[in-house]
């Protein structure tokens, strides 16, 4: 069964043309990364799949909702997708607590009492319960991270998004927040995940799509597109990353 179906998919700022006829799946419960280089439409199409940016033109379907329909309840179909920034976007004035707890009484209308459980059981889920009565400021970089998925993951998601969710974290810090993703991933969450972690993509991804002027390259399993692709454009973006520094007509 599809969590998301996007078809022909087409996003322009103006005249600029980001994304150009998208297509493609993700199966429940599959890890899809995400990678290519700057500029390549990888995190347009993440805000697409929630509507944050609108479509210019084509279908986004998730869990069976045409999200795209000018009909559609899209704060209804938001609530069953999770996002993770690649800035934490936590409210720094409220403690751990209250920020993984104003998003479950005010849009799921749940009682106090019981989102401080449901905030609880995320935050030990992530290895933070000892931070619940912190502030943002207190955290580290990894550690306001690991809130942001908590608070993410307290909202029932069907689907999680990650939008280069290590990119603004000191080299140190990544490792915890990856730890987390790989406990989602083991624990059956269907994640669709932009990244530059060519090792989490290796290990953790069911498919590895690689996208390059808005449209998609290559599209497979991670032991095909990161350790045998097909095309000479993965193949230089791959040099460039794994490889820093070299040459790529090496």
């Amino acid at each position: 069964m599809s969590t998301v179906e996007i078809s022909d998919l087409h996003k322009s700022f103006g005249r600029l043309e980001v994304l150009k006829g998208i297509d493609f799946t993700v199966e429940s419960g599959q890890v899809v990364c995400v990678i290519g280089p700057s500029g390549s439409g990888k995190s347009t199409l993440l805000r697409c799949v929630n509507l944050l940016e609108q479509p210019t033109s084509g279908k986004v379907i998730v869990d069976g909702v045409d999200l795209t329909d000018p009909d559609v309840d899209i704060d209804a179909a938001r609530r069953r997708i999770g996002m993770v920034f690649q800035q934490f976007n936590l409210f720094p004035h409220l403690t751990v607590r209250r920020n993984v707890t104003i998003a479950q009484e005010r849009v799921l209308k749940r009682r106090r009492d019981e989102c401080d459980s449901v905030a609880r059981e995320n935050l030990e889920k992530v290895g933070l319960l000892e931070k619940l009565d912190a502030y943002p400021p207190q955290l580290s970089g990894g550690q306001q991270q690991r809130v942001a998925i908590a608070r993410a993951l307290a909202m029932n998601p069907s689907l999680m998004l990650f939008d280069e969710p290590t990119s603004a974290l000191d080299p140190e810090l990544v490792g915890d927040v990856l730890s987390v993703m790989r406990q989602l991933a083991e624990d059956g969450m269907t994640m669709l995940v932009v990244t530059h972690e060519m090792g989490f993509a290796r290990e953790v991804a069911d498919r590895v799509v690689f996208m390059d002027g808005g449209v998609i390259v290559e599209d497979g399993p991670p032991e095909q597109v990161i350790a045998d692709p097909r095309h000479e454009r993965t193949r230089e973006f791959l040099r460039r990353v794994l490889h820093p520094g070299t040459d790529p007509g090496t």
